[in-house]
């Protein structure tokens, strides 16, 4: 395992990640040793990543979103919706998404390893990418990065690389072969944990009683960040931005949540920091707020050390402001026909899910893409689930809001 040094030497994250610049002033660099020696930092040089924009597409059957990316090549291009990267030396197509470590790491695997980022498969021509960046949020600072590894699954078996280099937010694996990887680190035999990159999110239920939070404390895994998104908004919550912690946090440490007001925490006013694998159920507190000043702080305390680790002010405004409203398909293909017509895209993967669906069949699609146009192509669809009734149109509304969150939510906005 290498790690470069000096200005041609280091690459670093700076697209797909929220709390990409808090990281950056947090981190150091550090060389490795073939044995273990206490860490050094280097000289950290940043260079911008080009960044790329995928094609989503959700599955309706299995749930699972995969990431189409076009590599023009050659260079460096990182994902704008996982922070994966990858070096290519020409131009390049690659599938990808995310998977679930507790499928395939076994239990006796867990004693060994700790999974530090997320899971992912990963399809690409062999000999396409000559380096593979694997994202993790292991804080690197007075950390010994020999334990840093990358797990490959292939035919549910696991087997152990070491990273060409470690970098601050990711391991990099140069001529790689690809299927099922991830970062994972070798459990230290001291009671000393790893330092983490951490995220709070914080949600308001917009159909509870008075002022109702969701809290998380998470590792700063952006797919395990969208997990708890998606949830939350069919629960009809909204997202209430604010800063990651200010130090890194530790597995297996619980943090305290209090406030500097009366509120309601519960079940309890604390939290465990862990790993949850996206599919999981993600830990978090509920807080119930019964009259809402104009501004109220919480904070975290990590249990151990008493110290403050994150602190932040809700104030009146946060919850001020416009949400969408929650229709029915019908409802929202109704009102906003006009638009549709116009502004749908992604046409040929909305239909192939409405016929997985069994909403059409393969002669309404081919009656579809028979029309000349972007707009009576639309149209057409439009007009065939309204002659189908509500159900079809509920149908197309859901498959719309994965294809096309943004534009669901302008339409619903205005």
């Amino acid at each position: 395992m290498e790690m470069l040094e000096g200005p041609e030497g280091i690459v670093s994250h700076l697209a797909g990640n929220t709390s990409t610049s808090a990281k950056h002033a947090s981190c150091k660099w550090h060389p490795v040793h073939s044995t273990p020696l206490g860490p050094k930092p280097v000289t950290l040089v940043l260079q911008e990543l080009q960044e790329v924009r995928p094609e989503i597409d959700p599955d309706v059957l299995t749930e699972q979103t995969k990431y189409k990316a076009y590599l023009p090549g050659p260079g460096i291009f990182q994902c704008s919706e996982t922070g994966l990267a990858f070096e290519v030396e020409s131009e390049a197509s690659i599938v990808y998404s995310h998977d679930t470590w507790t499928m395939h790491l076994k239990e006796a695997d867990q004693k060994v390893w700790v999974p530090v980022g997320p899971l992912f498969n990963i399809w690409a021509q062999p000999g396409t990418v000559r380096a593979v960046y694997l994202p993790h949020f292991v804080c690197l600072e007075d950390v010994d990065i020999s334990g840093c590894s990358i797990a490959h699954f292939e035919s549910q078996q696991m087997t152990i690389q070491k990273p060409t280099k470690v970098m601050a937010f990711s391991a990099v694996l140069e001529n790689p072969s690809f299927s099922l990887l991830g970062v994972v680190w070798r459990k230290l035999r001291s009671t000393i944990s790893l330092p983490m990159h951490s995220l709070v999110l914080i949600f308001h239920q917009l159909s509870a009683a008075n002022t109702t939070l969701h809290l998380y404390l998470i590792p700063d895994d952006i797919s395990v960040k969208q997990a708890i998104e998606k949830q939350e908004t069919s629960w009809n919550s909204q997202l209430i931005p604010k800063p990651p912690p200010f130090s890194p946090l530790f597995f297996g440490y619980r943090y305290h949540v209090s406030s500097n007001t009366q509120v309601r925490i519960m079940p309890e006013p604390h939290l465990p920091f862990c790993y949850k694998s996206p599919k999981e159920q993600q830990l978090f507190v509920e807080i119930y707020i019964r009259n809402m000043a104009e501004e109220i702080e919480f904070l975290i305390t990590d249990r151990h050390s008493d110290t403050v680790v994150w602190r932040a002010s809700l104030r009146s405004g946060d919850f001020s402001r416009k949400v969408s409203k929650t229709s029915s398909g019908a409802e929202f293909m109704k009102k906003h026909k006009t638009e549709l017509c116009s502004r749908m895209g992604q046409l040929s993967s909305i239909l192939l899910n409405l016929r997985v669906e069994d909403v059409i069949n393969s002669e309404e699609e081919e009656e579809v893409e028979a029309q000349n146009t972007k707009q009576k192509k639309n149209q057409f669809l439009l007009n065939l689930a309204e002659k189908k009734g509500p159900k079809a149109q509920e149908k197309l509304y859901k498959v719309l809001q994965l294809k096309d969150p943004f534009l669901v939510a302008d339409l619903e906005n205005n």
